[in-house]
């Protein structure tokens, strides 16, 4: 029994009773007004939860896309860009994450780190990894 069906009980069983007290049939009106209030309350937290839900579900579907996570990278680095010729490892040297970046972003010369957002910075030479393979 919901709170507005105990209250018009109540009403009933009062006009049963031919209860005339105004004090009583007062107290009555408020709490009807509350169960009103109540069930209006809720309603809007219900259809606030779903919105949550899907935007939840958005959110998890940008992160997949985003981060673009796979199980079976040789890094650990929690991206699937190790197939890739072009991924070079770097630690943020703000969280010690370590995350792959490709060849795109090393040409940027900078980035956000997706884990904890500090801006990093790149200044690399191709002729250092040239040197560095010969070695």
């Amino acid at each position: 029994m919901t709170i507005s069906e105990k209250v018009a009980h109540l009403k009933g069983l009062m006009e049963g009773l031919n209860c005339e007290d105004k004090v009583l049939g007062a107290i009555a009106d408020i709490l009807e007004d509350i169960a009103y209030d109540l069930e209006d309350v809720q309603d809007s937290l219900a259809e606030v939860g779903e919105q949550v839900e899907l935007i939840d579900e958005d959110l998890e579907a940008l992160e997949d896309d985003y981060y673009d996570e796979c199980d079976d990278d040789e890094c650990g680095c929690g991206c699937d860009c190790c197939d890739d010729d072009d991924c070079y490892e770097v630690e943020c040297p703000a969280c010690g994450e370590v995350i792959c970046i490709d060849g795109s972003i090393v040409d940027e010369g900078e980035m956000d780190c997706p884990n904890c957002g500090e801006h990093l910075e790149f200044d690399f030479d191709e002729d250092e990894e040239e040197e560095e393979d010969e070695e």
